[in-house]
This record gives structure tokens, C-alpha cells and sequence, in this order.
């Protein structure tokens, strides 16, 4: 057991570091040729911060662990909207002045419940994983027109800013590239094999170690950057990274651990995560929204969001005991 321990911690604070230097060194290299800002913001930093997700996914469904390549990738989500979002928007309300990320919000929602769709027959087949794969690359491409046609959008703005704050030479970006993948790659190893030999330890589900452990642990790059920028006053970045986030990880993370190797889940997976993942969606949608107004995810709103992040965890734990 504590060999399994030290090798979730080592993997989790490796992988926190990693994701955070494959990130850094992507946007500069993304920068350095000419890359607009707002695509720097949506395509790099929003789907670079699961890159974590995207390998331990990966790596658990190579090795046959289903319940946690679909557990990290839905529990991220979760954790991602109730737990980030809720504490960052405790922290500063989120005003949503991008209309970049507006449209995308209703995109996210629509990708949440057709996902979901797919796994009525409790399984992600390499059909369905191909559809994912699919409406990702749709979804990329559209994010970079959006992001060619609206040069001067709020969250190009604010990312904009943030690049002409970091001055990293291209070679030490390249560096920074090449060594965190490497270095992503390898703890996302050891935080997956802690985590299978903990849930076989105590006799739980790899489905709830991918939802609780690995999710979380694989969610602390998009903790980190969103309260960054809520406390540069940056409320699009923060926002912009759990879209760009969720998105990655319901069509890619788990398309990608789909072609590798068909996933099969418990209903009572279906009838709890993911219903909890699709109401918690669809609330970010009605908060950030604003229809006619401005969004705004306002501090009662954020800690509705982390309430529910808490009684969720709490039922997850309870009813493993």
C-alpha cells in the first residue's frame, strides 16, 4: 500500500510540474511563429492543460483499466466546472466578455449529452471513439476560424497580455516542450500504476480512483491557471481554460482511450457521473451564458458549484464503504 501511495504522489506533483512546463514551452514555441493570441488561448493553453488527462488516459486504457481512463477524463470535467470554477469564481466572480467563449459554451453542452449518447450501451466502442476523434478535429478547426475572424476579442486580449509578460528564448521553449512531455509521460506511468494497486488494495472500483485521485490530480494544472488569472482580474482566461479543458477530455481524451482499447462501464456510472457531469454542464451554460446580458458565475453561484463538488465526493466515498 504505501509503495502504491509514494508512487501517486511522486506521479501527481511530476505531472503538475510537467504539464506546467509542456504548457509554458508550447505557447512560446506557438508565439515565436506567429500563432495568433486567441488560438494560443483556445487551442495551447485551453487543451495543453489536459494534456495529463489525455496521457493517463491513455496509459490506463493500454493497460486495461477502463474505469480509470473514463473516470479521469468525466471526473476532470466534474472537478474541473464544481471544484475550479466554484473556487475560482468564490475568489473573483467570472464576468464572460468573450463571444468566442459564449458560443462555445453551448457547444460544450450539446458535445456533453451526445457524448453521453454514446454510452447508453455502456460502452465506447472504436466507432464511437472515431466519432469523438471527429467532432474534435470539427471543433478545432472551428475554433480556429473563430479565432482568425475575431482578432480582437476580450480573451485574445487578456492572452495577449500574458504572452508579452513571458520573454522564454525558443530553444529553452523547445526544451521545455520536449522534457515536460517526457517527463508527463512518465509520471502519468506511475500515477497510474499507484492508482490500479491502491483500488486493488482496498477493493474499490478503478471507475471511483479515476473519478476521485486521478481526477483531481490530473485537474491541478487548470486549478493553478484559473486562479492565476482570476487574480490578475483575467475572468476569460479562467474561463477559457475549463472549456478548452472539457471539450479535450469528452471528445479527445476519451476518443483516443477509445481507439486504443474499447471502454465498457457500469450503468451505475451513467446514472451518477454522468449525470452529474451533464446538470453541471448545463448550469455553466445558463450561468456564463447571460442570453441577453452579460455571463456571470457570481460567488453564490460558485459556491453552489463547490457545495455540489463536495456532496458529490462525499456519495462517491460513502458508497464505497
Amino acid at each position: 500500500m504505501l509503495i502504491y501511495s509514494v508512487f501517486v504522489a511522486i506521479g501527481l506533483i511530476l505531472l503538475v510540474l510537467s504539464a506546467d512546463k509542456f504548457v509554458s514551452g508550447s505557447t512560446s514555441v506557438a508565439k515565436h511563429y506567429g500563432m495568433p493570441p486567441l488560438l494560443i488561448g483556445m487551442v495551447i493553453v485551453g487543451f495543453g492543460t489536459s494534456a495529463p488527462e489525455m496521457v493517463v488516459s491513455a496509459l490506463a486504457a493500454l493497460e486495461g483499466s477502463p474505469g480509470i481512463a473514463l473516470g479521469n477524463a468525466y471526473g476532470s470535467n466534474i472537478t474541473n466546472i464544481a471544484l475550479i470554477l466554484g473556487v475560482t469564481a468564490l475568489y473573483m466572480p467570472i464576468v464572460v466578455h468573450s463571444k468566442v467563449l459564449k458560443k462555445e459554451l453551448p457547444i460544450l453542452t450539446a458535445v456533453t449529452v451526445l457524448s453521453t449518447g454514446l454510452l447508453l450501451d455502456l460502452q465506447i466502442s472504436r466507432l464511437d471513439a472515431v466519432i469523438l476523434l471527429f467532432l474534435f478535429l470539427v471543433l478545432t478547426i472551428w475554433s480556429i476560424k473563430q479565432g482568425l475572424s475575431q482578432p480582437k476579442d476580450s480573451f485574445a486580449k487578456e492572452i495577449q497580455i500574458e504572452l508579452e509578460l513571458e520573454s522564454t528564448s525558443i530553444k529553452k521553449s523547445y526544451l521545455y516542450l520536449v522534457v515536460g512531455l517526457i517527463v508527463l509521460i512518465i509520471s502519468s506511468r506511475m500515477l497510474v500504476y499507484g492508482a490500479v494497486g491502491i483500488a486493488n488494495f482496498f477493493g474499490v472500483s478503478d471507475i471511483i480512483i479515476g473519478l476521485t485521485v486521478v481526477a483531481i490530480g490530473t485537474s491541478l494544472p487548470e486549478l493553478a491557471s484559473s486562479i492565476i488569472a482570476a487574480k490578475k482580474g483575467e475572468p476569460d482566461i479562467a474561463l477559457g481554460n475549463i472549456l478548452g479543458s472539457n471539450l479535450f477530455n469528452t471528445l479527445a481524451v476519451v476518443g483516443i482511450a477509445g481507439v486504443i482499447q474499447p471502454l465498457s462501464l457500469d450503468v451505475e456510472v451513467l446514472k451518477r457521473d454522468l449525470l452529474v457531469m451533464i446538470l453541471l454542464t448545463t448550469s455553466l451554460f445558463l450561468f456564463g451564458y447571460g442570453f441577453k446580458k452579460t455571463g456571470r458565475i457570481n460567488r453564490v453561484e460558485g459556491g453552489a458549484l463547490l457545495l455540489s463538488f463536495m456532496i458529490y465526493s462525499a456519495f462517491l466515498i460513502s458508497s464505497q464503504i
